[in-house]
């Protein structure tokens, strides 16, 4: 859990130093060749010190720029190496600490001596070393007032209930206090404890600010609280933890457990340490991998803008043939539920003919439904009543590849039927998927998408996606319309 959140921080401090160390060593460049020494920019001019840079055609100064542009990406690399190789990104804690701004200063000095060694080794251009000495010194300044902004701008979002997951803790017991004293040293990540369930006996007197109630309360505070996940924190109590255990894995639920000498071995268990505490996850998924998130997303932007912007033409003129063919709006958009059990907006063509909102959201589709508009049997044949939904990738709400959206009537539905339902929110809906794939598309077996889905999430890697990607358009060619 805690993991998660540190490697999300992590990605994020590492473009923003790369960032900081550019911006930096091009103001040194300015600085120095425009400000105090102009004259050092005259002679560089007129010397023929750029030499590679004269096969580009372009005035001198843009020659003596691309000539500096190695140094500056060797720069910016040099000191991300270190950064990571020095563990530069430790856990962020509430204040910017002296220590760790003098850690950014020996980074930088360190990743300062590897640019001096590699130049001294090249012989075929030679920089200015003042200039990279300025270079270093507004580095270090705006990493370490980068650092701060970050931290700055995470307490602002944070304090305004931006990507805050709420937790409540099964337990109040010793093991529940540690967690929540270990938790409120890392108020950056974004957890927030809503309260703890336990019995009054044998609890810690600094337990009781935090117990909210007792156990058999669990499911109206999951539901009433929003809580994202659970860690339980029972002391020797066997028969509660199997309850909950259940409860939160029929629900979607991440659950997490403090072990207390007691064996539980269930599911894809994973130990994580947390500021010296084991935890248990009992569900271990890829995409809780803040890397793998990451990669995940920009292969969404990548792959939708593509598609957009390739598509536009034919997106118009579909636009067009639906508005003209029958009485009604362009899209079709509909509440669908997605990550982490949360709604969106799907945006489709219309294919059918205009209904009432209640009929829609509740009415289960058929091969030969009557409502469906002689354009929208094309566009449903051809799949092109989907192309809209590259919007939603793009915007965030969904992914190119992942679980099919459900709507909400039929999601509450389904977790009440069907084990492990709720396990398909633990990933964003995609337009097309692993279940889709095997076939299982329209009227065809619930327990056989569920499967397929879940097997998709738990062996997640970006070449998964890919391979995805590529079968989809063979099958909607082998099997159009299903």
């Amino acid at each position: 859990m805690i993991r998660e959140r540190k490697q999300t921080l992590k990605i994020s401090l590492l473009f923003l130093d790369a960032l900081a160390g550019f911006l930096a060593f091009w103001s040194a460049f300015i600085l120095h060749f425009y400000v105090i020494s102009p004259e050092r920019r005259e002679f560089v001019m007129t010397d023929g010190l750029f030499a590679p840079a004269q096969f580009f055609v372009g005035s001198p100064e843009l020659q003596m720029l691309l000539a500096y542009l190695p140094l500056a990406l060797m720069f910016v690399m040099a000191q991300v190496v270190v950064f990571l190789a020095v563990d530069l990104y430790r856990p962020l804690q509430g204040r910017q600490s002296l220590r760790e701004n003098l850690a950014i200063v020996r980074a930088v000095a360190i990743a300062l001596v590897i640019v001096l060694a590699a130049l001294f080794f090249y012989r075929g251009q030679s920089y200015s070393r003042l200039m990279i000495g300025y270079a270093t010194v507004l580095s270090v300044l705006y990493i370490i007032v980068g650092h701060g902004l970050f931290r700055a701008a995470l307490s602002y979002l944070r304090g305004r209930g931006y990507n805050i997951r709420n937790i409540l803790l099964v337990g109040t017991g010793k093991n529940a206090l540690r967690f929540i004293q270990s938790m409120e040293q890392y108020p950056l990540y974004g957890y927030r404890i809503r309260g703890a369930l336990g019995p009054k006996t044998k609890m810690p007197k600094e337990m009781a600010t935090y117990r909210i109630g007792d156990l058999k309360e669990l499911e109206t505070i999951c539901e009433d609280e929003q809580i994202d996940s659970v860690v339980v924190a029972l002391e020797g109590a066997s028969k509660e933890l199997r309850s909950v255990v259940d409860f939160c894995y029929r629900e979607g639920i991440d659950c997490r457990i403090i072990p207390d000498l007691f064996d539980l071995v269930t599911h894809r268990a994973r130990v994580e340490d947390m500021n010296g505490l084991p935890v248990l996850t009992l569900r271990d998924i890829p995409l809780h991998n803040g890397y793998h998130r990451f990669m995940k997303r920009l292969f969404d932007i990548v792959f939708s803008s593509v598609v957009l912007i390739l598509n536009l033409p034919l997106f118009v003129v579909l636009a067009l043939i639906v508005k003209l063919s029958s009485p009604g709006p362009i899209f079709f958009v509909q509440e669908r539920v997605g990550l982490d059990r949360r709604l969106f907006k799907l945006i489709k063509f219309r294919t059918m003919t205009v209904q009432e909102k209640n009929r829609s959201d509740t009415t289960w589709g058929s091969k030969n439904d009557v409502r469906v508009t002689p354009i929208g049997k094309f566009l449903r044949k051809t799949s092109l009543d989907e192309l809209p939904q590259f919007l939603n990738v793009f915007l965030g709400d969904m992914s190119v590849v992942g679980p099919r959206p459900e709507r909400p009537h039929f999601v509450k539905q389904f977790k009440n039927t069907y084990e492990r339902y709720m396990l398909r929110h633990s990933a964003k809906a995609g337009i097309t998927g692993w279940a889709q794939i095997l076939g299982y598309r329209g009227d065809t077996s619930i327990e056989k998408r569920i499967e397929a889905d879940i097997y998709y999430i738990e062996n997640w890697s970006l070449l998964f996606d890919v391979l995805i990607v590529l079968r989809t358009i063979p099958s909607m060619i082998k099997n159009p319309g299903e």
